[in-house]
């Protein structure tokens, strides 16, 4: 069996699904991992809840303040910190590893030993755990700028716990990409960590996203938001600003350019209509 270690980044506020999350976990058919949950100063008795698990490679830590919506970055990065493992997933205390998660990202790793990025196939599931939609498979190997012209031009949705980083290589980057509320922190910290050899997709589901009303994607927050979105638009500006060496990114690179204003505006128009006018 492969000797990858894998740390899994558990920044816990809300009890409804952890108990859930973490027996995702547990399930794991690869067994070279670590658990690191940290409560964000919750007002709910999280320690209740982990209280209940006795395995070794769980970690509870307990934050003195709270990081709150705004500064979640900073709690990814506190998580972060605290890791030892080789490569480092970070996920919603509401959403699920599917069982084979770790034994195909290790699997994936020892073919591709260079790459620090890899993405995980997602499966949307609602507060019940139904699975109500699966994401379409992407290429096994894509570039960074395929990454982002994908996610602007074919809409492709991404989540923060649906990547797996090296964490050599997240944290030479300076970590996950600080933006307030986490808006657009998930695409910009995977497009640094993928700008150089790409990333690696798995070719079947490992991660279940859950969408539901307790989720930050369903609150507010709107300026906070809208700062975000400018400021990663400023990013994604710079980023296409350079010039490539492969003729397929380039045309893809050229098209995000000339359209940057465009998918910058329309990130902030459904951001506000979606917080004021939201739809199921």
């Amino acid at each position: 069996m492969s000797s990858i270690r894998f740390s899994i980044l558990l920044p816990t506020y809300k009890r409804t699904f952890l108990s859930q999350c973490i027996e995702s976990v547990l399930a794991q058919t690869y067994a070279h991992w670590e658990l690191l949950i940290v409560n964000d100063a919750s007002p709910e008795d999280i320690e209740e809840v982990v209280s209940h698990y006795s395995d070794s490679r769980i970690r509870y830590y307990q934050n003195a303040t709270n990081f709150g919506a705004k500064r979640l970055v900073e709690q990814w990065n506190y998580c972060l910190s605290l890791a030892s493992g080789d490569y480092v997933i970070c996920m919603g205390d509401d959403d699920l590893l599917l069982p084979n998660c770790l034994s195909t990202y290790a699997e994936l790793i020892e073919r591709h030993p260079n790459i620090p990025l890899l993405h995980g196939l997602t499966q949307i599931i609602d507060e019940n755990g139904e699975v109500v939609r699966i994401l379409d498979k992407r290429p096994e190997q894509e570039s960074a700028m395929s990454l982002l012209y994908q996610r602007h031009f074919a809409y492709r949705p991404q989540y923060i716990g649906d990547f797996c980083f090296s964490r050599e290589a997240l944290i030479a980057q300076g970590g996950f990409y600080n933006l307030p509320y986490a808006w657009s922190s998930d695409d910009i910290s995977a497009l640094t960590a993928a700008q150089k050899q790409g990333l690696i997709n798995t070719q079947e589901v490992v991660f279940a996203y859950r969408d539901n009303t307790h989720s930050i994607t369903r609150q507010t927050h709107v300026c906070g938001k809208l700062k975000a979105i400018w400021l990663a638009g400023l990013w994604e500006w710079r980023f296409l600003r350079q010039p490539t060496n492969n003729a397929q990114d380039e045309m893809y690179r050229k098209q995000l350019k000339r359209r940057w204003l465009y998918h910058t505006l329309r990130k902030a128009y459904y951001t506000i209509r979606n917080a004021y006018f939201p739809t199921k």
